[in-house]
């Protein structure tokens, strides 16, 4: 059984964004908060590698396309941050989520459910402005009506 490509490249987001910040952490950079921002990158590339796809089978509808490429990082989002809960009770919780909160911008002292519900809530918003701006350079390659 063949994935839909939005799962999968959903997964690749995931799975770039976890070695990302994996990485990160080890080399000691997990404090640098502009350094976590990059991880945009990684949406892009899952959101561009959904509409070459979609372009390479002949999908050409606008609002089709639209919603694979949002369902792409929607799925990316979801995963990286179902990670980062995993991850931060594996860490240590709470404690840990207190660290991460001190370079972000978070105020408080957050819990682990909040931290990661914010961070959905910031994915989901990085998505369709992903998306949109995804759409936006694809939108010539398309036929016109």
């Amino acid at each position: 059984m063949k994935l839909p490509k939005e799962i999968t490249n959903g997964f690749l987001i995931f799975l770039g964004i976890g070695i990302y910040f994996l990485l990160m952490n080890v080399l000691g950079l997990a404090d640098l908060f502009y350094l976590r921002t990059l991880n945009v990158f990684f949406i892009f590339y899952g959101v561009n590698r959904t509409m070459q796809m979609n372009l390479h089978e002949g999908e050409t509808n606008f609002l089709s396309n639209a919603i694979s490429a949002m369902t792409t990082s929607v799925v990316g989002v979801c995963m990286s941050v179902f990670g980062l809960l995993v991850y931060s009770y594996a860490r240590g919780g709470d404690a840990y989520v207190r660290t991460l909160s001190e370079t972000f911008m978070f105020g408080g002292n957050p819990s682990v459910p909040t931290y990661c519900i914010c961070l959905l809530f910031e994915g989901i918003a990085s998505s369709v402005i992903v998306t949109l701006m995804m759409m936006l350079y694809w939108n010539n390659k398309y036929a016109a009506d």
